[in-house]
Parts: C-alpha cells; structure tokens; sequence
C-alpha cells in the first residue's frame, strides 16, 4: 500500500496543475529505488506467450511465459500492452478488467501510480467489435486531411471511453517499393500527402485525449527489395528529404506525445541505437518532449537481430543512451539483464532518470499522478464501487467475445449494466467510416461503361465477390486477432461486395462465381467464371488481396511480395474475362497497388479500392451504380510491368524511362490520378510576381469549372519542378493539394499562395538550402496530368533554413 511518503507528495501544494505536477514528477524519481524506476520503463503484455498467435516480429522467439501480474505490483509498471487487442474481448468486460487490473496496479506499489494503457488503432481501435475504418492507404487516397482528422477523434474517444490512454498509430512511412508487405498501412508515396494527413490523425487522435504514436522513425519503408525488416542502404539526402519531412511535420504541427523507433537499420545504424536520430534531432533539433517508445522486441533484436549488443544488458543500455525511453510489448531486456548491466557500470543511471523524467511526465498529463485519479473510464461514468470488485482475477481478456462462460454472475451483471454505454462502433462512427471509404474509391480507367445502367445480368466473378474481410487490413481486430480464434464472430457487419451489389441493383440477376482463390494455382474454376462472363451483360470482376501477418496473407505486416503481379492466378482468371467478350469492370480490394497487364488498356473500367473497412462494399456498389460520383485519387502509383521496381513517382530523371534500359518504369496510372463522372476545366492562370527573392512566396490564382452534367470533386494538386539545383532532384513532388466540389456549371476561383522555403532542399555539405533560380510550379489533376504551369524565378543568394521553416501552400478557394 502507498507509504507515508507517496501521500506527502500527493498533497503537496502548487500554485498550478502543471507546476503540482512537474513537482510531483521530480519528488517522485527522487524517492524512488532503482527497481522501481525501471519498472515504469517497461510494460506487460498479459495474455500473450510464445506459443500462442504470431502477431509481432519473433514473437515466438522473444516471449517467454510472461511473468504474473502479481510478481510485478510491488514496484508497480510502466504499460500495460494491448488489453483490447490481444484477446477477443466483449469491450464492457474488457472496461471492467482494465478498471479492476489499473486499481491492483496503484494500491499495491508505493506511490500509487496506474499503468499506462496502449493499444492498436491504426485503421480504428484493434478491440472486438468496434469500428473497422478504412486502412491508412485509403486515407491518402481521399485527400482529405480533414475527414481524416475526424475519424481520428472519433477512434480516441472510443479507446478513451474505457481506459485506454495510448494509440500506436499513425504510421508515416512513405512508400518506397510497393512490393513491402505494409504498403497499406501507409498513407503513400509521397512525403508531404502522409505528412499532412498523418498530422490531421494526430491531431484528432490528441484531441480526444489519446496519447498518438508516430512511426515508424525513421527508414522502415525504404528496405532493400521491400522485404520486411530488411536494411536500408538509402544515403542521409534522401532520409531528410523523403523519409523525415512527415515526421517533422508532425512533430511541429500536431502536439504528438510519442514517437516509435523502427526495426530498421540505415547505413548499418539500426534506429534503437542511434542516438543523432532519437536524440539530436528529434529533441535537441525539433524540440520533441514525449515518450519514444520500442517497436515490440526492437529493444531485443539489437543483440538478437542486428549483432550490435552483446546480450539484453548491452541492448537496454544502447537503447536507453541512444534516447528509447519505454521498452514494448513486455518486460525483458530492461528488467533484470539492465539492472545487472547498471551494476556492472555499464550504464549511468542518469539515463535511467532522464527516460523515467519523460514517462513520468507523460503519466502526469494524463492525470495518472493526480491524488484523484480514479481507476474508473469514461464510458463508465459515475459507476459505483461494487464494479470495483465486480471482476475477480486481474487481467484482460477473461472472456471470448459474445461469451461468459466461466465468468461469475457479478462480472455479467456489471457488463449488462454498462453494455448500453460502451459503444465501440457506434452510428456516429459507422457513418464516418461511410464517408471515409467512399472518398477513398478511385475510378482509374472507364471507357463509358459506368455507372452502370441497371444491367439485366450481372456476373460477379472473382475470388473477393464473398469474403466478408475482404475489405480489411492486417491490423483491423478481425483479422490481426479474431482469424487466430476460429468461431468468434467479427463484432461488425461486414457485408460482402455481392451483397452490397444485390442491394445496388435490385433489378439485376447477379451471377457469382469465384473462377480462383486469392493467392492458390488452381484454375478449375476459370470454366464456370467465363460461361458467367459470356451470359452476362457487364462482368464484375472482384480481385485483391487477402490481409494476414507473417506469410499468412498476400498483403500485411511480414506479407512482401516477389512482383506487383496480382496473387495467385488472378491475372490468368482476368485475362480469361477479358476474352470472353463481355464487358469487364476490374473492381480491386487490396493492400498495395498492382500491375493489371492488358486490362490496364482492355478492361471497361477500372475500380481501385484500398482495403476500405466496413463500409467499403456499399461505396464501391455505390461508384458502380452511379450513386456515387468517385472523387479518390492514387496515393501510390499503379506499375505498368509488376517486375518494374521501385516505381515512386518521386523519380530523378535517371529513374525514368530513357534509351539506355529495356525496362521503362512508367507506370499504368501515376501518383494522384483518379476519374469522376463529370468534366473539369481549368484556364485563366494569372501570376502576381514571377519573380520573388529566395525569402519570398509565388502568389497565383486560376479557375476550375464543372463542365460537366453531376456534382463532383475536383482535387487540385500542386507539383513542383526544379529543373536545375546543385544536387540531383524528383522531376516533380507534390507541395500542395485542395479538394474543390463544384456542381454543374460552377465555377471556383483558386487562390495559391506558395512559399519559397517549398524549393528547399539538402544541399551538398547535408544542410537544408533554398538556391536561387528558375522553377515551374504545375498545376494539375495528376502528377501525369498537367493543366496549366507557372514559370517562378528565385533570385538573391543561397538561403539556408531549417526546421522552422514554412511547410505548406496556403490555398483559397471562392466559388
């Protein structure tokens, strides 16, 4: 119980909340042992062992049975990992849990302080039964930071409402090989649409209250290949050009309180170990203050993995010095191999204090140190102290979803009580994640085809036309957790893409054959599929991914790919519609783009849908039918030859297509490119000053028209081309973008106010400059489509800038 010096501190007296805290935070690390210290430096993944389900690197490898609960308390723990996604758990008996296992936590350590509770949230909470939105890929494609921000707040509330403190999301690794299994949990190729939009995340993510987690920092995308945790040879200019601008856009812009190290290693530095990364930049340079905090077992692969520590003792000290301050999932290499390690003097137990400073701190403004914290989430509200002892053992995940067995009749009374309050997919939600995935749709090629036309008959062909999770990515609950429990229901209706078409077209026979499997040989089933095909007015042809970890999908954390060919026989199946000589609509549920072969050019139209959540189904219905008109654009670009790789549309001109190679990288359909059912015109461009000082800003203004017949969504983007710099640059990078939604005959006048430091870059001697000279500022609907172009000049001198420097094109838009 807490002795009488925890309740001195507790008491003391402050002249604010923030100055009671900071006090209390430095009292605390003075009274405390250095076992205790250590402790709130680690966390516990209760519930999770080495011979269960593999849902982190090596899991199996690094997870011994972990220790009790009760064998910890004394000195009390830093984190308590994933207590909603590690188990199916009926979220008002996980609230319970959490609640009965954060008061044993506090009453029996000396000072009285809780755990701090993390959990998964990248495309919505990894709990059972709450909200799947769409996977970050699909964020990119909506470009709509502000509805990304609001699907953001709406996933913190939730994990708020029962006691969760801190999300792992949201990822800013910007793809550099569309091979790499986690393609999908990106945001896209291109730094400044995932630093904006993974900003925005935070920001909603923080708003609520939720402790949001930037990762992974920094390089993890650029592995060699695109293999999963493979190194990354890529030189410091292009990790501070490409790799670290979301990140510091983050950093600055969005009040994030905690960073992820990545499992990579650049240039043979691996991120855990290196202290210019973690350190000097992210704190001394940028002035981040929070928590950084391990990649699950990153701390441990410093000496399992990367061979650059000589045990667990050497590898916590690494990390601690390197500037990792919290070791995940579960207590190992900063529990007793660091404090031998500490005895041995193999580390200053100043860098003990300094992590602890920082956690410590993180507890305080959650509220954690307060004398009147209460165990008691939101979603509880005002409960009485019998659901204190409502939960019997401590623990999470004491009960299958949609089951209580075995659980006392007082636990299933409390949660009946509390089921009416703890909503995790509420319709609130459900019509956020609506709206998310039917911005995300891009339409990438149609020949007039669509929308379709009430069809007699319609053959739905392909292997996703009914798989419920074929809208899901690999950390959505269902299939990172409920897939290793065979039997548990999803928690969410996920309606199936026949189903949302029988309710698009309840005129239509719908004809469904599965003519392949998403990644087997087999091809048995082509016959039936184009004897659909040939009987049918228009063909759906239903193809993609299937989401799993480790191998065990084609798209996933650990689920790289050898080409961008589709998986299996997918392409064959295709190849086979596109004889048949029916029309075909090639509609996409995937992770990561593909190349299409002759259906880039052949097929009707083209539907690219990146793993849209619950609602997916209904909006790719919904582009179909015509109720709705696609306004998504290509977060990543869709490769012409699957072996042609990388194809970022961030190339220097030696990365495109030339005379001197037989292989040309141009891709099928590039970087934002995306179709609508309308018409768009652009003209009457006029530039204010061509000529601006190399501190100055190009101020422009033209006007967008629907010339259309339907409402629509133009999305402007802003391309910038520096034809001649000292060191080599992409031929062109995104630097501004707006969504303009015009009805028919509208027309929008767009103002563009664009910044100078926008044409930096890291100069010869590493140091960020802004040189003078003449540039091209593109004005388009794509990175491939054009429209209208202002010569800019920069004169003076060279400028140096730095971290303070402006990041954004302001845009106006008067209609």
């Amino acid at each position: 119980m807490n002795d009488n010096v925890t309740t001195d501190i507790r008491r003391t007296p402050s002249e604010s909340v923030a100055a009671r805290r900071a006090a209390r935070v430095e009292e605390l690390i003075a009274a405390m042992t250095l076992e205790e210290k250590l402790a709130q430096l680690y966390g516990l993944w209760a519930g999770a062992s080495g011979d269960g389900a593999e849902v982190a690197p090596h899991q199996h490898d690094n997870m011994e049975e972990p220790p009790a609960l009760d064998d910890l308390l004394p000195t009390g723990l830093g984190q308590l990992t994933r207590p909603f996604g590690t188990l199916p758990v009926d979220p008002a008996l996980g609230a319970l849990s959490l609640l009965r296992t954060q008061t044993l936590i506090a009453a029996q350590n000396r000072f009285g302080i809780p755990a701090l509770a993390h959990d998964e949230c990248l495309a919505g909470f990894a709990a059972w039964g709450a909200t799947a939105y769409p996977v970050p890929l699909s964020w990119g494609a909506a470009f709509d930071p502000a509805l990304v921000r609001e699907m953001a707040a709406a996933i913190g509330t939730d994990m708020r409402s029962v006691g969760v403190h801190q999300g792992l999301a949201p990822v800013l690794d910007v793809v550099r090989d569309a091979r790499w299994g986690r393609v999908e949990e990106t945001i896209g190729e291109d730094p400044y649409l995932v630093g904006t939009t993974a900003t925005a995340y935070v920001q909603g993510l923080e708003s609520a209250g939720i402790v949001a987690t930037l990762k992974h920092f920094a390089g993890y995308s650029a592995s060699r290949a695109g293999r999963n945790l493979a190194p990354v040879s890529m030189g410091a200019r292009e990790r501070a050009d490409v790799i670290l601008p979301p990140f510091e856009m983050a950093v600055r812009e969005s009040g994030v309180r905690s960073v992820m190290h990545s499992y990579s290693d650049t240039d043979g530095i691996p991120s855990a170990a290196d202290e210019e990364l973690l350190t000097t930049l992210l704190r001394d340079t940028w002035g981040f203050e929070g928590t950084v905090v391990a990649d699950y077992f990153g701390v441990a692969f410093l000496h399992s993995l990367h061979g650059v520590a000589a045990g667990l003792g050497d590898a916590a000290a690494t990390a601690l010095t390197a500037g990792v301050d919290v070791e995940l999932p579960t207590v190992s290499a900063f529990g007793q191999p660091l404090r031998d390690t500490i005895a041995e003097g193999g580390l200053k137990t100043e860098f003990v204090d300094r992590a602890l400073r920082r956690v410590l701190t993180q507890k305080a403004q959650l509220g954690l140190l307060d004398p009147d914290w209460s165990p008691v989430p939101a979603a509880l509200g005002d409960a009485d102290a019998s659901l204190l002892g409502a939960v019997g053992d401590p623990g999470v995940g004491e009960t299958a979803a949609g089951t209580e067995t075995g659980v006392t009749a007082a636990v299933t009374e409390a949660a009946e009580r509390l089921r009416g309050t703890v909503s995790l997919d509420s319709p609130a939600n459900q019509d956020i994640a609506r709206r998310l995935a039917e911005q995300a749709v891009i339409l990438l090629r149609n020949d007039g085809t669509l929308p379709l036309d009430r069809p007699a008959r319609i053959a739905l062909v392909g292997p996703q036309a009914e798989v419920p999770t074929a809208v899901l990515g690999c950390y959505s609950f269902p299939v990172h957790i409920g897939s290793q429990h065979p039997g548990t229901p999803a928690g969410i209706a996920l309606p199936t893409l026949r189903e949302a078409l029988a309710a698009e077209f309840p005129g239509s026979e719908l004809v469904t054959a599965p003519g392949a499997g998403i990644d087997t040989p087999e091809t048995d089933g082509f016959a039936a599929a184009v004897e659909a095909a040939r009987d049918a007015d228009v063909v759906i042809a239903a193809l993609g991914d299937r989401a799993g970890l480790f191998g065990r999908g084609t798209s996933g954390e650990g689920c790289d790919a050898e080409s961008l060919e589709l998986p299996g026989v997918q392409q064959q199946l295709l190849d086979a519609l596109l004889d048949s000589g029916t029309p075909v609509v090639v509609t996409l549920l995937a992770g990561r783009p593909y190349a299409l072969g002759r259906a880039a050019d052949e097929a009707a139209a083209i539907v690219q849908s990146f793993f849209p959540g619950q609602e997916g189904t209904p909006a790719v219905a919904g582009v179909l039918g015509g109720r709705i008109n696609p306004s998504g654009r290509l977060p990543v670009s869709v490769p012409r030859l699957a072996g042609a790789q990388p194809s970022t549309y961030l190339a220097a001109p030696l990365g495109r297509a030339g005379g001197v190679s037989n292989i040309d990288p141009t891709p099928a359909f590039g970087f934002g490119h995306g179709l609508t059912y309308t018409s768009f015109a652009w003209s009457d461009l006029t530039v204010a000053e061509g000529t601006t000082a190399t501190d100055g800003a190009l101020e422009l203004a033209f006007t967008v028209s629907n010339t259309g017949e339907r409402t629509g969504v133009e999305v402007v983007q802003l391309y910038l081309h520096d034809p001649v710099a000292s060191v080599v640059q992409p031929v062109q990078r995104l630097v501004g973008y707006a969504r303009v939604e015009l009805a028919p005959g509208q027309t929008a006048r767009i103002g563009v106010r664009a910044p100078a430091d926008l044409a930096s870059f890291t100069g010869r001697d590493g140091r960020r400059i802004v040189e003078p000279g003449e540039l091209e500022l593109r004005l388009g609907a794509s990175s491939a489509d054009v429209r209208l172009t202002a010569r800019w000049l920069l004169s003076g001198p060279v400028r140096r800038v730095d971290h303070t420097r402006e990041l954004h094109t302001r845009i106006t838009v008067e209609s």
